[in-house]
């Protein structure tokens, strides 16, 4: 991740929103930041879709940060999406959920994530989580992604 790059979170829990935009504002890490509600959006989102369009003000995501689950469509379901579409499926998704359970993990690997994060306890554990994630994304080397799915 570098600082002009969009981050894309799709989360359900406007607390959970709320939280990972605090904990990234302490480590001051200023992305533009975009929320979406469920996976149906954030495709929509990818595509360029509807309120999407505008790339100027819904700018095409260079990370990704998705629960699993949220109603209509989750985190799985846009990894099997962006894995059916070569063009985005080197985006980098970072599942960040509050399940531990060893078949989600692996499910999530499976399916093509590069990191999948348990949602931690206290915001200083998040924000720490979120300075070492952001940390390590600033020194990947990464593919140039197009602007729309």
């Amino acid at each position: 991740m570098e600082r002009h790059l969009t981050i894309l979170i799709a989360e359900d829990e406007p607390n959970d929103v709320l939280l990972l935009r605090k904990a990234l504002a302490r480590e001051g890490i200023d992305n533009p930041i975009q929320v979406v509600n469920d996976g149906m959006e954030a495709i929509k989102y990818l595509q360029g879709e509807g309120q999407y369009v505008d790339r100027a003000h819904y700018p095409f995501p260079s990370v990704i940060f998705t629960d699993i689950k949220m109603p209509r469509m989750g985190g799985f379901e846009i990894l099997k999406w962006l894995h059916t579409h070569p063009d985005c499926s080197v985006i980098p998704v970072i599942v960040l959920s509050a399940s531990a359970e060893e078949k989600d993990i692996k499910q999530a690997y499976e399916l093509g994530a590069n990191a999948y994060l348990v949602k931690p306890a206290t915001l200083g554990e998040l924000q720490e989580m979120m300075r070492v994630t952001y940390q390590f994304w600033k020194q990947c080397a990464k593919p140039v992604i197009p602007g729309n799915c």
